[in-house]
C-alpha cells in the first residue's frame, strides 16, 4: 500500500455501500456458480461501487473474456443503461455471444462492439461512455511482442464523456522489480498503468485496497496463472497455491478531466 500511495499522490479510498439494484445482479440466479464461487477474491459489488458504476450509465466493458462481469453487468444495465462489451470480434467476445444465444432475456440487450476497432466493424462511439471497465487485461496488451497499451489507453479516452471514469482492476507488481516482468508474468506494477493513463490523458481520482492479497509474493515461474484460477502447475503444489487464493490486485479509478 505504501508503494502505491508514494507512485500515484491519492489516498486509498473507501468504496460507498452498493446500491440495492447492484446487489440484486450480483446476487441473480442466472450467474454461473463457478463464477459465484470467485466473488470472495473479485468482490464486485465493493469494486463496482468504488468505480461508482450506476444503473443508469453508459458502460463499456474491455475484453470481457468468459463474461464474468458481464453476468453482473448486463441485468444491472438493462432496464435503464446501456453495456457495451468490447472485445475482437473474432473470437474474443465468444462467451457474451453464448450468454446472448442462451439467455436472451438477459444477455439480449448486450451491444457488442471490436476494440481494437478496425475499419468497418461495429464500436463504441466518442464520448458515450460514462464508464469504461477492464479487469486483469491490461498486462494482455504488453504480450505478443508488440506494445499495444499506449494505444488501448487512448481508445478508452476517446470513448468516454468528459468526466467519466475509466476504472481498472490488474495484477500487481511490486514496484521494486524489473520492469521487464510485465512482459511475461501477468503483472503490472501501479507506476506503469498509472503513466500509461496519464499520458493519455486521465487523471487519477482514487485507489481501493478492496482487491488486495498480501499472501501473493508475485515471483512464479509461471507468473499469475501458477495461482487460482489457472493452477498453471496443475497438480504441483496446488494446495499451497490453493492457500495463497487469486493475485493481488491494484485498483484504480481514473477520470477523464471535464475541460
Amino acid at each position: 500500500m505504501t508503494a502505491t500511495l508514494a507512485v500515484a499522490g491519492v489516498a486509498i479510498g473507501q468504496a460507498p455501500r452498493p446500491d440495492p439494484a447492484l446487489t440484486k445482479a450480483i446476487a441473480a440466479t442466472t450467474r454461473t456458480p463457478a463464477n459465484v464461487a470467485r466473488d470472495r477474491y473479485r468482490h464486485p459489488a465493493e469494486t463496482l461501487a468504488f468505480f461508482g458504476v450506476k444503473p443508469t450509465d453508459t458502460v463499456v466493458e474491455l475484453i470481457p473474456g468468459s463474461g464474468w462481469y458481464t453476468e453482473i453487468l448486463a441485468p444491472y444495465l438493462a432496464t435503464r443503461g446501456t453495456y457495451y462489451a468490447a472485445g475482437g470480434m473474432a473470437k474474443g467476445l465468444n462467451a457474451v455471444k453464448t450468454l446472448q444465444t442462451t439467455n436472451p432475456a438477459v444477455y439480449g440487450k448486450v451491444k457488442l462492439a471490436a476494440f481494437p476497432a478496425a475499419a468497418g466493424e461495429p464500436s463504441v462511439p466518442a464520448g458515450s461512455a460514462d464508464v469504461v471497465l477492464t479487469f486483469r487485461n491490461i498486462h494482455n496488451l504488453r504480450f505478443s511482442g508488440v506494445d499495444r497499451t499506449q494505444a488501448a489507453f487512448a481508445e478508452m479516452f476517446r470513448m468516454l464523456k468528459p468526466g467519466g471514469t475509466l476504472g481498472i482492476v490488474e495484477h500487481r507488481l511490486p514496484e521494486a522489480r524489473d520492469a521487464a516482468a510485465e512482459e511475461k508474468s501477468g503483472y503490472m506494477k501501479v507506476s506503469s498503468v498509472v503513466g500509461f493513463a496519464r499520458k493519455a490523458g486521465f487523471e487519477v481520482a482514487g485507489m481501493s485496497e478492496v482487491n488486495a492479497n498480501p499472501k501473493d509474493t508475485a515471483d512464479y515461474p509461471d507468473g499469475v496463472w501458477t495461482l487460482p484460477p489457472s493452477y498453471a502447475l496443475k497438480d504441483v503444489d496446488r494446495a499451497k497455491y490453493a492457500a495463497i487464493g487469486e493475485s493481488d490486485r491494484m485498483t484504480i479509478r481514473f477520470v477523464k478531466p471535464k475541460r
